[in-house]
């Protein structure tokens, strides 16, 4: 379908590809990733030819369709979202223009049936009324109200603007599927349908995202951009991980192996190429040298970094309470009468669909938003902090980046400073930028500096991790887990959730329902009680009508046999896929052995003294990992089958 081909590509004397090559199949399911600056926006330029490669080519399949979502910035104008939604070709958009237009300028006029009828037959001819009901489902999941369909797109924020035009790209179906950071404008609940509805998508899809339960979900495939080049991975996003880290282990003890070689060699060189009866074979030694293919160390990139954070004053053990609370939006009630407590050190996740308040009531635990009705109380010692707040009224414009985080009553140095700024992608000079010329995405991670560096004792987040690559969704991660405060937050990042919340509280109906665990413990809960309602909930139950005693005993009787005989079946399927996954964990554990046998022997200097032995482990080892990265998946849905199969036993 698309192929990339010894595509080179350089900016300001910058090389950003040199002689990359990628295929990319129907049904593919590919994530790019790489640091910031790698180059990931600049592929998708040259794929979409909106730039042109230095040397080598971009080739698609003909007839191949592209659809592309940025990562912001969408345009938007007089149409409505359905409109919106529906325009997946520049025809049928200018077909709902001309149509709208008519409409509004002839009313009632007669004279003009003819061209109406012309132009609604041409809408009509290209499927566009047939598209209506598809998208008001898409827009739907998304989560767009049915009021929301006929407003003008313009008067929508720009996340949801952009929620539109991926309602337009999922109308429109195409081939190859591109999306830039698509669940950054996206709440969790609108999250978890899209990757459901993208399981189910028929074409291809290339993303990137800094989202890894997004990527674990949905690729099957890994595509990283490092050092001007491309390196392809089986399997999803912790795949990834797990086959990069073996094969920069596998490449450091390659090159330690080849540089003691080389320091053997040399010190022969160094002790006899002054003796005439040694000189020549001490210059034979420097060729053997030079004809080596030399091992290129690891590439070093950024590492997770650990900071030791200011932590924040020790609060009573009642954090916050709100009793009695009343919230509206006009006619809007929001809440009705709610309560809601947090204890000191609770950190707790708001989840619930779109709409359901969850943004309002972290404004009214913050006091950003005035108590109607009720009563809200900060527990003893509690200072809390919000974060929009500090990104709206706590920087300073003419400040630069740095005066801006150096400005905090904290004692930290200048090189902690820049440390953590680098941290959260302010490298180099960007620390010199006056905060007036910041995107909002770098205003809000400057303000998230700021926060860490002086946190409160009641912290209040909504979506922290928008706008981060996932070095600073770590450095994150890793700061909130020292945090000694009391943490309330929403956020759609899945991974950040499970690494950080240990409560949850799902917000519908202007209702509060709290789960006191983890976010598994609540997945766990919710599904239990949702499987529990769908038996109870809708159906009428009739009584079963009475039939002759006979009869019955008899049916009993067939009954009683059958269950034996599907009894039996099971058993014996269960008995073969207990075969099958006894079978893979074993060939899975010689492998695993057989990897570090050889990497064992990669270490060895010997190895290197036989021409050629190196190079025969190294092949062997990378057949090993990939007959491994193979088996594992098979394992784990083979194993997921015995489990069900147990079930099922277990309930008959």
């Amino acid at each position: 379908m698309l192929t990339i081909s010894d595509v080179s590509k350089s900016f300001g004397g910058r090389t950003l590809f040199e002689g990359v090559t990628m295929q990319v199949n129907r049904e593919d399911r590919i994530g790019l990733v790489g640091p910031n600056g790698a180059g990931k926006s600049t592929l998708f330029s040259l794929i979409l030819q909106s730039e042109s490669p230095d040397t080598g080519a971009v080739t698609f399949q003909r007839n191949t369709t592209t659809g592309y979502l940025p990562q912001e910035s969408a345009p938007a104008g007089d149409e409505t979202v359905l409109e919106l939604a529906t325009a997946i070709t520049p025809e049928i958009a200018k077909l709902q223009k001309q149509l709208k237009a008519w409409e509004a300028n002839h009313p009632s006029e007669a004279d003009h049936h003819d061209q109406h009828d012309n132009l609604h037959a041409r809408f009509d001819e290209l499927g566009g009324y047939q598209l209506e009901p598809k998208a008001k489902q898409i827009l739907s999941g998304l989560g767009f109200r049915e009021t929301d369909f006929d407003r003008p797109a313009r008067e929508m924020s720009g996340g949801w603007v952009m929620r539109a035009h991926l309602a337009r790209l999922l109308v429109q179906e195409p081939d190859l599927l591109m999306l830039d950071e698509p669940t950054n404008h996206l709440d969790l609940e609108a999250l978890l349908w899209f990757q459901e509805y993208l399981k189910q998508y028929s074409g291809g899809i290339l993303m990137i995202s800094h989202d890894r339960e997004f990527l674990n979900q949905l690729v099957d495939s890994i595509v990283e951009i490092r050092q001007s080049r491309i390196f392809r991975y089986r399997g999803n996003y912790e795949d990834y991980l797990t086959q990069r880290a073996a094969a920069e282990e596998q490449q450091l003890a390659a090159y330690k192996n080849q540089q003691r070689e080389i320091a053997h060699l040399m010190d022969f060189v160094n002790r006899f190429r002054a003796k005439n009866t040694k000189a020549a074979q001490a210059q034979s030694k420097l060729k053997q040298i030079e004809r080596m293919e030399k091992i290129e160390p690891p590439a070093v990139d950024d590492k997770k970094i650990n900071f030791s954070f200011p932590q924040p004053q020790r609060s009573g053990l009642k954090v916050i309470t709100l009793e009695g609370i009343h919230h509206a939006y006009g006619a809007n009630v929001v809440y009705r009468g709610i309560d809601y407590m947090a204890e000191r050190g609770q950190r707790t996740v708001l989840v619930g669909p779109n709409g359901a308040g969850k943004s309002t009531l972290l404004k009214l635990i913050a006091g950003v938003l005035p108590v109607q009705a009720g009563l809200r109380e900060l527990g003893h010692n509690v200072k809390a902090g919000y974060y929009s707040q500090y990104r709206v009224e706590m920087l300073e414009p003419q400040r630069t980046v740095l005066e801006e985080a150096l400005e905090t009553p904290q004692r930290v140095t200048e090189q902690f400073v820049r440390t953590v700024l680098g941290c959260f992608l302010f490298r180099g000079d960007d620390v010199f930028k006056r905060v007036s010329v910041l995107s909002g995405g770098e205003k809000s991670r400057l303000a998230l500096v700021k926060l860490l560096l002086d946190p409160p004792n009641l912290l209040l987040m909504d979506e922290p991790t928008t706008h981060l690559d996932m070095p600073s969704i770590d450095a994150l991660v890793g700061a909130l887990k020292q945090f000694a405060g009391t943490l309330v937050f929403i956020s759609h990042d899945v991974y950040f959730i499970r690494a950080l919340a240990n409560h949850v509280v799902h917000v519908h109906s202007g209702q509060l329902n709290h789960y006191a665990g983890d976010y598994q413990y609540y997945l766990d809960k919710t599904s239990a009680t949702s499987a529990r309602a769908a038996l109870t909930a809708g159906a009428k139950v009739e009584a079963p009508k009475p039939k002759p005693a006979e009869k019955v005993a008899q049916k009993t009787k067939e009954q009683k046999r059958e269950e034996a005989e599907q009894r039996q079946a099971l058993s014996r399927a269960r008995k073969e896929q207990q075969q099958l996954v006894s079978s893979l964990e074993k060939e899975i554990s010689g492998l695993e052995q057989k990897r570090t046998e050889l990497a064992t022997e990669l270490e060895k200097p010997e190895t290197y003294q036989q021409p050629g032995r190196a190079m025969d482990i190294n092949r062997e080892l990378i057949y090993v990992q990939d007959r491994l990265a193979e088996l594992s998946p098979e394992w784990e849905a083979a194993a997921q089958k015995l489990a069900d199969m147990d079930g099922v036993v277990t309930e008959a």
